[in-house]
């Protein structure tokens, strides 16, 4: 099962810095939290090992960095992601895996339990980015205006955190779907 899903903002790299890392939407799954603060700072948490590990791997690749989105983003096949797990108690109770996916000036994050496909949850990872960055249109903090967008997709993609596996017919009536629904 998915815990959470994480979009943010990476911000720059501690000795240049462009800024901190920002969560930007947050979707967590399964039994409510214990408290609201408490899950807060756990994305939170999430989401500042993820900006490592895309300020690291940035670093070693040596472009420089994206500003902003740009008008015709690079294919996401290509993008920079990985995996990195969590030790139970930082942050949460118990151990979990972090699968991720640089696109430019955003992150995208899946929490997930560690007997998960971790396969599967990187393809969705992947589908999730790409159809999201449409509605990351413009770059900036209009994405913290649209999130019913985002909870639409991950209603279909993700329903109540399960992972399913995505057939291109699925996809494509998705598309269908929410081309109407834009529509109205």
């Amino acid at each position: 099962m998915v815990l959470a899903f994480v979009l943010l903002s990476p911000g720059g790299p501690p000795p240049v810095g462009a800024g901190p890392c920002r969560v930007l939407y947050a979707r967590c799954f399964g039994p409510p939290p214990q408290g609201r603060l408490l899950r807060k700072e756990q994305l939170l948490a999430v989401a500042r090992q993820v900006a490592s590990h895309c300020h690291l791997q940035q670093a070693s690749s040596g472009r420089p960095p994206a500003p902003t989105l740009p008008e015709d983003p690079a294919p996401l096949h290509a993008a920079p992601g990985g995996l990195f797990q969590l030790p139970p108690g930082d942050p949460f109770p118990g151990r979990v895996t972090v699968t991720w996916l640089a696109a430019t000036a955003v992150a995208f994050a899946l929490v997930c339990e560690p007997h998960e496909n971790l396969a599967l949850a990187e393809v969705t990872l992947r589908l999730l980015a790409g159809r999201l960055m449409a509605v990351l249109r413009p770059p900036g903090p209009a994405v913290l205006l649209r999130p019913d967008a985002t909870d639409l997709l991950l209603d279909r993609l993700l329903p109540h955190g399960q992972l399913l596996f995505l057939s291109q017919s699925f996809l494509q009536a998705l598309e269908r779907d929410g081309a109407g629904r834009a529509a109205r």
